[in-house]
């Protein structure tokens, strides 16, 4: 649809399948190659919603592993040390709320966290939260096949993005609100703040 309205536009980075939220387009290559970068150079903030499974330890922490394709399943990515291939990739995450699931008899929990992608590996933050033992809530691949809560896909929301505007320099900031989908896996559960 972008082609449509813009026959020049040319998409700076990408979203994994199944993930919502925002995406950076240039209207022409001039545009995409500062925008790429500033992807490059580190200089773009991302920040994720992602709902995992239990509540992590702390309020707020930063998962430093590197990140590799995984030489026994290749379509997935995993954490591997540097001299097996791996590449550095770090993630910081906040706590924003923890939640109870009723739905069985059993008690499960949940955090939602706000994820900052430090650095932008493939599939970085599903692998990093899987890592960390609080997978992504509807991860099929990194998570649970049978999931706790009914969930349409993996909940994971690019929800802000800042960069510097290629042609004016002025310092720009987006979010995109949780998509009704997101929502509606919230609603089901219940905060224990």
């Amino acid at each position: 649809r972008v082609q449509a309205i813009f026959p020049t536009a040319l998409v700076v980075h990408r979203l994994d399948r199944d993930t919502s939220g925002l995406l950076l387009v240039a209207k022409n290559s001039t545009a995409f190659a500062k925008l790429q970068r500033q992807f490059k150079t580190r200089r773009v903030e991302k920040t994720y919603l992602a709902l995992v499974e239990g509540a992590p330890d702390a309020a707020s922490g930063r998962i430093e592993a590197p990140v590799a394709r995984d030489p026994a399943h290749r379509q997935r990515m995993a954490v591997l040390s540097e001299n097996r291939g791996g590449r550095k990739a770090a993630t910081a995450f906040r706590v924003l709320e923890s939640y109870i699931s009723t739905m069985s008899q059993q008690r499960h929990e949940f955090a939602l966290l706000e994820v900052d992608l430090l650095t932008g590996r493939t599939h970085q933050i599903r692998v990093h939260m899987a890592f960390i033992k609080h997978p992504v809530v509807g991860d099929r691949i990194y998570g649970r096949r049978k999931q706790r809560i009914p969930c349409p896909r993996q909940f994971l929301h690019a929800h802000r993005l800042a960069f510097t505007q290629p042609t004016t320099g002025q310092r720009i900031e987006v979010e995109a609100p949780l998509p009704a989908d997101l929502q509606a896996v919230l609603d089901q559960l219940t905060p224990l703040s």
